[in-house]
């Protein structure tokens, strides 16, 4: 029996699982929407609202776990911090959606869209600021 045996194994090891969930919060901080099957996306969910969550905690130590969560990644925790977290500014909670895209040819697994719910809209780290027009 499975009784209170809340998340799955996914036919890996503790750290292969781990290592996982980073790289796929990684990607989906990085490039704002990931594609990936319905159990990752669910088992990520929670991860990346709680990411959002020690965001908008602000403290050293709300950071220090967000890098930890982030694979040791800083640039990309003060990515969230910055870009992410204000975006989420009036919302208590869901700050992620997961949206079915039905089977993948290859092997028929269900795929899935994980992405903010808020549209963040961000500029490469080199991009420079639109000049306004001028009238």
């Amino acid at each position: 029996m499975r009784h209170r045996h809340k998340s799955k194994k996914l036919g890996r090891d503790a750290s292969h699982r781990s290592a996982l969930m980073s790289a796929l919060l990684v990607g989906l901080v990085r490039e704002r929407r990931i594609k990936t099957t319905v159990t990752k996306a669910k088992l990520v969910k929670p991860l990346a609202d709680r990411l959002v969550t020690l965001g908008r905690q602000g403290t050293l130590a709300a950071r220090r776990q967000a890098i930890t969560m982030l694979g040791g990644k800083s640039e990309l925790a003060k990515t969230l911090i910055d870009d992410v977290v204000p975006q989420m500014e009036g919302r208590n909670g869901g700050y992620t959606r997961v949206i079915k895209l039905g089977r993948r040819s290859s092997d028929s697994s269900e795929m899935a869209l994980l992405e903010w719910v808020e549209r963040v809209q961000v500029q490469p780290a080199g991009a420079e600021e639109p000049a306004a027009a001028e009238a």
